[in-house]
């Protein structure tokens, strides 16, 4: 069986075209690989009706479906961990419900993992039809990943994969808050193969990947994945140590030859200033660290279900429908 998992927040106007889409998918995952296919949505707490438009139009479609709602918002990596622990394919995919993948995307995914080559298979963007700002904001972003946290990743970023299941069960082993799903993916290594694709226009609505929320999967996979802000930051001390030692070596020789005849008091408070703005820098990398790892110790769920349903897909006008009281 071929599972695929889709985080959605903010995205009841897709439903109707999401189903149209994923029977498609389906009949043709079919015919070609001679396999079922399961459409795994995890709502995120979406403070829209997602959650009820898909209630009601799953047990319509014609293919198998599962349905979960979480009891609040996780974030959308939480919500790709647990449509991953709740689907039961041999192969996964991830795909977002506002559609700028596209649909066929999984159809290659499937092909490179059903063949056996390749145990992950990436998509990479090619190009992209988002405005100029985005363009370059999206550019400036996956050039500092690329450059100083997963340096295997590509040029145009990753949002959707697809794997095996080995790949599944090892990454539903790392269990980390406060990380980066696609840092995980990079970092467990095996066989990848990237497959291009072309991102297209977000159609219908508006986006919820907000620039904070950006700002916080790049702060959480920099935190995650390398040491850089304590090397930054041991760089700052130890240039700040030799300017105090030749700022306190010059004016020693001024003071001796009688250049100097009073402390200077705006030098005083420049090093001051200096030093106590990097101690400050320090304290907080050094906690943005510290409660990382604090928060690893807790064990806590990276993410609660409050309803699952599965709905099996039988031919005819309506489907079956099983309520289940958790995850399997």
């Amino acid at each position: 069986m071929f599972s695929v998992i889709i985080p959605v927040y903010r995205n009841a106007e897709f439903v109707p075209r999401l189903v149209a889409e994923f029977t498609v998918i389906a009949a043709t995952v079919a015919e070609r690989f001679g396999m079922a296919t399961e459409f795994v949505f995890v709502v995120d707490g979406s403070p829209d009706d997602s959650f009820e438009l898909l209630e009601k139009a799953l047990p319509e479609a014609p293919f198998r479906s599962r349905l979960l709602l979480h009891a609040r918002n996780f974030g959308s990596f939480a919500a790709i961990r647990t449509g991953l622990r709740a689907a039961s394919g041999e192969y996964f995919a991830v795909i977002a419900a506002d559609l700028q993948e596209p649909p066929g995307l999984l159809l290659r995914f499937l092909d490179e993992l059903a063949g056996g080559g390749a145990d992950i298979a990436v998509g990479v963007r090619e190009s992209r039809d988002d405005p100029g700002a985005s363009r370059l904001a999206a550019n400036v972003f996956w050039g500092f990943y690329r450059r100083f946290v997963v340096r295997d990743i590509p040029s145009g970023g990753v949002d959707v994969f697809g794997c095996n299941r080995r790949i599944r069960e090892e990454l539903l082993r790392l269990e980390e808050a406060n990380s980066s799903l696609v840092g995980l993916v990079y970092w467990l290594g095996f066989r990848r193969v990237e497959v291009p694709y072309r991102r297209r226009a977000r159609e219908l609505g508006r986006s919820g990947w907000t620039f904070r929320k950006k700002v916080d999967y790049l702060t959480d996979s920099v935190f995650a994945f390398t040491d850089l802000p304590i090397r930054i930051l041991t760089a700052c001390g130890a240039f700040g140590f030799a300017v105090a030692a030749c700022l306190a070596a010059f004016v020693v020789a001024m003071r001796l030859t009688g250049h100097i005849q009073a402390a200077g008091y705006t030098a005083t408070i420049l090093v001051i200033v200096f030093f106590g703005a990097l101690n400050t820098l320090g304290l907080g990398f050094i906690g943005s660290y510290a409660w990382r790892s604090y928060e690893n110790t807790k064990r806590r769920p990276l993410a609660l279900v409050r309803t699952a349903r599965v709905f099996e897909g039988a031919p005819g006008p309506v489907s079956l429908v099983h309520e289940i009281g958790g995850l399997p």
